[in-house]
């Protein structure tokens, strides 16, 4: 494959770290695990970090985190905000809870939620907006913060394929009042599958550490708020308090992070020396609309919506990249709402879902990974203008 959407972005370092996992015999979440979320909340500038299995996880037990706070819990019923354009586990931890979702449209050039709707979407029963920072790219979490602390509403911050980027000079995963990490492969660091949580609020973060391990209390010091430690030592390494999951990621993916997050701002670096050749050739080009950088993204990818005013086939785009041996997909999961799962959903949506569409329908990403992409970027563009002549 002369362009391949992913590369991998481990050197001799990760490998001795599989080693060195092996020698010491501790398979499960320990101490390499506890220095990676050590690390990662220095790294972005907050109190608490948690590690678990996937980023997909990383959503599922933050949005449970809500459900079990003291004060202001979320409740089945209640509303929610999302954007019409975000990968599928996104939105699932949302359904399996009982929540309604309120679907905005996106702006075509962001490809982000398109904020100016915020209003038209706010009912008493609104109680979460979701902010999902697409392929890198920050949305408007500046103006989703200020309408949730407005309304006083949860923002709940998915930056599963952003790590990296800020807005203002403040880290996506800092505006939430939770937010959500992926260490997928092909993502900004990899620690094979494994996803983070973020929060500045230790209840939140004591009750994730809770419902990343089975519910039970043997991850939360004494003091916290989520419980009253009983005196009974052998009860306490066994008591359940809360319905959880089984979450905990490996000690060799906390090992293998502890490593990788030493490389992110090198990574991202490369990322986005690659993202000023792909802007310089497709930025003024009427063909084709490519994503809007919105403060400073980590591009994840390089996105390209065929201009719906320009009579353009992507059938055929799709062929000449084929040919050409570059791989593509749709941008992240395309509009969700078009889905044969959305059936399952309780959800509206507000206002008319125009951009998502045409997204869903005339676009597609291509990949960008730390390693200088210059001569595929070139014969990607020499493709386009062949197959859009």
């Amino acid at each position: 494959m002369f362009y391949p959407l992913s590369s991998n972005s481990w050197g001799d370092e990760e490998a001795l770290v599989f080693k060195q996992t092996l020698e010491k015999g501790r398979f499960t979440m320990g101490e390499s695990v506890k220095e990676f979320e050590s690390s990662f909340a220095d790294k972005i500038g907050i109190q608490n970090a948690l590690m678990v299995s996937s980023g997909s996880m990383a959503n599922l037990v933050g949005l449970s985190a809500l459900f079990y706070k003291k004060h202001n819990p979320l409740k089945r019923g209640d509303e929610v905000i999302v954007p019409s354009i975000s990968w599928a586990t996104t939105y699932y931890p949302l359904q399996q809870y009982g929540l309604k979702l309120k679907f905005l449209d996106v702006e075509l050039d962001t490809l982000n939620i398109d904020v100016s709707r915020l209003e038209d979407a706010l009912t008493s029963k609104t109680r979460m907006v979701v902010a999902v920072s697409i392929l890198g790219n920050p949305c408007a979490l500046d103006i989703l913060r200020e309408f949730c602390d407005n309304n006083g509403l949860y923002l709940f911050e998915d930056n599963c394929e952003s790590m990296g980027a800020s807005l203002n000079g403040k880290p996506c995963g800092t505006f939430g009042d939770i937010a959500t990490f992926s260490t997928f492969y092909s993502h900004h660091i990899s620690t094979m599958e494994g996803g983070i949580i973020v929060t500045k609020d230790k209840e939140i973060y004591h009750l994730a550490k809770s419902l990343r391990a089975h519910g039970w209390t043997r991850d939360i010091p004494s003091g916290s708020l989520v419980y009253e430690k009983d005196d009974d030592d052998f009860y306490e390494a066994y008591r359940f308090i809360l319905p959880g999951y089984n979450a905990r990621p490996l000690e060799l993916s906390g090992a293998l992070g502890v490593e990788q997050l030493k490389k992110l701002d090198s990574l991202i670096d490369i990322r986005r020396q690659n993202a000023r050749i792909f802007v310089d050739l497709f930025a003024d080009d009427e063909r084709f609309i490519i994503q809007k950088e919105n403060g400073s993204s980590s591009w994840f990818s390089f996105t390209i919506v065929l201009n719906p005013k320009i009579l353009i086939k992507r059938s055929k785009v799709i062929h000449a990249l084929r040919d050409a041996e570059i791989e593509f997909r749709i941008i992240t999961g395309g509009c969700f709402l078009r889905h044969d799962v959305i059936r399952y959903f309780d959800y509206e949506t507000v206002g008319e879902i125009v951009n998502a569409n045409i997204i869903h329908d005339r676009g597609f990403f291509v990949g960008n990974y730390p390693i200088n992409l210059k001569p595929q970027i070139e014969k990607l563009k020499d493709v386009l203008d062949r197959a859009t002549c």
